[in-house]
């Protein structure tokens, strides 16, 4: 694996990864997807059948097996690294850690009429910036760098991962 993203939901994780495999020429997984893939239902479906304690439990199965088997780069859910045993496994891995991070207002812009997003459908602007500020230490202590997305594109997002990363292409020079 050459990478893993976190971030808060809104972020750009998934967007910013599929973009950086392509730079890359490897391969990107969303966890949320393989979530998915594993449950047989949407995520919303797990919320509402299962409750978000079955959803943690899965996502942790889900991300152990995908840090273990998933080659180039894995975008994680934004509560991934709040749950403690997702952020021991994030912490003792090897493969850079890169926080995509984002202020309240940029979540709310970017996601705030979206379907499929548990969390937002209960706050505003206020609960989007308490969970953000109660999920911020995690995102920080996980992460090997750190990059505000808000003003930037997805595309600026990837060549400013590939300046803090000297990625090797498969066969090529190294990014610079």
């Amino acid at each position: 694996m050459k990478a893993i993203l976190v971030g808060f939901m809104g972020s750009g994780k998934t967007t910013v990864g599929q973009l950086l495999a392509d730079e890359l020429h490897t391969e990107h997984s969303d966890l949320d997807d393989l979530i998915v893939q594993h449950a047989g239902k949407s995520i919303p479906e797990i919320f509402d059948q299962d409750g978000e304690f079955a959803f943690r439990r899965m996502e942790h199965d889900v991300l152990a097996d995908a840090m273990k088997n998933t080659q180039g780069i894995l975008s994680t859910g934004g509560g991934t690294p709040i749950q403690e045993s997702n952020f021991n496994l994030l912490r003792a891995s090897d493969v850079p850690v890169i926080l995509l991070n984002v202020k309240p207002e940029t979540v709310l812009a970017r996601i705030g009429g979206a379907d499929g997003r548990p969390v937002i459908k209960k706050v505003g602007i206020d609960g989007i910036a308490g969970l953000k500020a109660q999920r911020d230490p995690h995102y920080h202590s996980v992460s090997d760098v750190e990059i505000e997305t808000d003003n930037l594109t997805p595309e600026e997002v990837v060549a400013a991962i590939c300046r803090f990363h000297q990625f090797e292409l498969d066969d090529q020079a190294d990014i610079i």
